[in-house]
């Protein structure tokens, strides 16, 4: 009768072992969901329905001071292109990179710059006119805009501010110089580069970027059909 008993308490926690697997399955599984769920949702909250447009954004001009090593004065080709940049110096702000292509001037052996820097409270300041060429895209520094974006940290990922002045510039450029987003390329796309570092290694974020870009411009669109 022992032996019986103990028998049937083994099976009864054999059984309740099992069971409490297969709950704890079904919650695991169930959070998987909802985690699914919510980053579509905070995903799509972050990036989508920004209700922008190609309209001018508010830019600071500070241009360089005319120089070998920044700002050469060289006129452009027509433009063809919008090319999207990351600092990689996480912290800076659109001031310092600015102030650091102008201070280039002195002699430090670089060659670079763009047309605009945009900061991490989506500030953004205009370097170089963009009928003349900056040291930014190298193969394509003749007929492109650079736009220099700031970011926080070495995930190269960029603050909503900064994004939302992105997308606003990008769509503006687009628009002033008849392009469409299909225009606008990456740092990478030119050099294989790792520039801006999240648009390379997020490739879904990219695709993002894009279309809000191309939201923008039809936005604009449809507000000059009114």
């Amino acid at each position: 009768m022992k032996k019986r008993r103990n028998n049937r308490r083994k099976r009864v926690n054999i059984n309740k072992q099992k069971l409490y697997g297969k709950i704890g399955m079904v919650v695991l599984v169930v959070l998987l969901v909802v985690l699914m769920m919510y980053q579509c949702v905070w995903k799509k909250t972050e990036t989508s329905h920004l209700n922008l447009d190609a309209s001018e954004p508010q830019i600071d001009v500070q241009l360089l001071d005319i120089n070998e090593y920044s700002r050469p004065g060289t006129a452009s080709d027509p433009i063809t292109g919008i090319v999207i940049h990351y600092t990689a110096n996480p912290g800076s702000t659109a001031q310092n990179n600015r102030d650091y292509f102008n201070g280039l001037q002195d002699g430090h052996g670089d060659y670079i710059s763009s047309h605009f820097v945009v900061g991490m409270e989506g500030e953004i300041v205009q370097c170089v006119p963009t009928w003349e060429i900056a040291y930014a895209s190298n193969s394509r520094n003749h007929d492109t805009v650079s736009i220099e974006c700031c970011h926080p940290d070495e995930t190269g990922k960029f603050t909503k501010e900064t994004y939302i002045s992105i997308v606003r510039l990008t769509a503006y450029l687009c628009e002033k110089y008849q392009l469409t987003e299909k225009d606008v390329i990456r740092h990478y796309d030119v050099t294989g580069k790792n520039c801006p570092k999240y648009f390379v290694e997020h490739e879904d974020a990219w695709q993002t970027f894009l279309a809000d870009v191309a939201a923008a411009l039809e936005a604009d669109e449809n507000k000059k059909g009114q």
